[in-house]
């Protein structure tokens, strides 16, 4: 019986444990994100814009327009690249490119705020 109680309270200490770590990871996330979108994509996307085709810009209504508005679409025109878009799928790795999709999508859901 003893042992029965000790395996559920080391259960739910280890679900705990493994669940307040979500947000430190979440946070992780968003920072990588960030730091990928600055380093690679702000030279032509700063605060959404689009330096060389200016209505293909990261604003959430052209990401709509052009159907790129999911982690998908995003993903894959960051690896692959289009038009003037170079590829970054030899630069970055994968959870690179899906940290900054993530990012563009929140910032874009936000209006790309200063």
């Amino acid at each position: 019986m003893l042992s029965k109680f000790c395996a559920v309270v080391l259960a739910i200490v280890a679900t705990a444990a493994l669940w307040s770590l979500q947000p430190a990871t979440a946070w992780a996330g968003a920072a990588e994100g960030t730091q990928v979108f600055k380093a690679n994509c702000a030279a032509c996307h700063a605060l959404g814009t689009n330096r060389i085709i200016v209505g293909k810009n990261l604003q959430k209504n052209a990401l709509e327009k052009y159907d790129m508005y999911s982690q998908e679409a995003i993903v894959y025109q960051v690896t692959n690249g289009k038009n003037a878009m170079p590829p970054f799928g030899n630069r970055l790795t994968p959870e690179e490119i899906e940290s900054v999709a993530d990012y563009v999508l929140e910032q874009a859901d936000l209006g790309w705020p200063a």
